[in-house]
């Protein structure tokens, strides 16, 4: 249900024990395998499904959510406006959760290589391996899922924006310092995919 990215070690600074260069794609693995602690990002496109992966696989108190943060400072998750005071709390909370060795999830889009770079940052600081769970669905899937998205709908030009940004990540990520990728490209590999732990 799960493909996960084989990386090797390359020549940057990946975070603690997290290889940079892609070698090859394995085939299918029944378990998405996390370390504990461990810092995980949730990657896709919006109505990808990386919040209900999230409220399925994790407690409540292990997921930072970006538009749970809006909420908090804004009383709206939509209000893109509150977007740069929403992420200062949430780099702090991922800060904190950190330092005491909590596995942390970031439920986001997780795009841009200028959002990653200070979670990514934070493990490193932290000694705590990082790993990208990728949402890789088809963009009619997402476009379909966004529609019905109650009061929560993205305009259609900003979906295909960011439909673009995930073909332009892809590539990137291996340059990140994950620690392990996990790719997951339909609805079913999503609903039938197990998270368990592994030794970090």
């Amino acid at each position: 249900p799960a493909e996960r990215l084989h990386l090797a070690r390359g020549h940057g600074s990946p975070a603690p024990g997290c290889p940079a260069r892609l070698v090859r794609t394995a085939g299918q693995e029944p378990t998405i395998g996390l370390p504990d602690p461990s810092l995980v990002l949730l990657i896709g496109v919006t109505g990808a499904g990386k919040s209900t992966f999230a409220a399925r696989h994790f407690r409540p108190t292990q997921v930072l959510s970006s538009d749970a943060f809006r909420a908090v400072v804004a009383d709206d998750e939509t209000d893109q406006s509150a977007t740069t005071d929403a992420f200062e709390l949430l780099h702090l909370a991922v800060d904190r959760r950190l330092a005491r060795r909590r596995l942390t999830v970031i439920d986001a889009t997780n795009l841009l290589a200028s959002a990653r770079r200070p979670l990514l940052d934070a493990a490193r600081r932290h000694t705590v391996p990082a790993v990208a769970i990728v949402f890789d669905l088809q963009p009619r899937v997402t476009a379909e899922r966004n529609a019905t998205r109650a009061g929560r709908t993205v305009p259609d030009a900003v979906h295909q924006r960011q439909v673009r940004a995930l073909r332009r990540c892809l590539p990137e990520l291996p340059e990140d310092g994950f620690a392990a990728i996990w790719l997951l490209r339909s609805p079913e590999a999503i609903d039938r995919a197990v998270v368990g732990p592994v030794a970090s």
